[in-house]
């Protein structure tokens, strides 16, 4: 398993320690450090669409108005910060951040 998040975001800790409790083997990878292997920005942005993007974040909130306008999956490889955390990927699905429904799905 691996979450694709920053290590210093406070929902990406709490999941990786809620799933390391529960027994799985998870491997942080740290996008603001390793940034997004070749095609999954990508991957993730088919996945997800536009819930991708973290409009509310502090890293959107300073991009102009025509970097905002851009193309998403380019300014996820730019401002990694703005990928909604974390992205929780299994043998054969994807999960986007720590609610309740991704919680139940990943402890049950």
């Amino acid at each position: 398993m691996v979450l694709y998040g920053l290590k210093n975001c406070d929902t990406c800790r709490k999941a990786l320690i809620a799933l390391e409790k529960r027994g799985y083997e998870v491997r942080l990878h740290d996008l603001r450090r390793d940034g997004f292997a070749h095609g999954t920005a990508d991957r993730f942005h088919d996945a997800f669409g536009e819930k991708l993007l973290n409009r509310r974040s502090t890293t959107w909130r300073k991009l102009s108005v025509d970097e905002q306008s851009g193309d998403p999956v380019a300014l996820l490889r730019s401002h990694p910060a703005l990928m909604k955390r974390p992205v929780i990927e299994t043998r054969d699905k994807l999960h986007l951040g720590w609610g309740p429904e991704v919680q139940t799905d990943l402890l049950s």
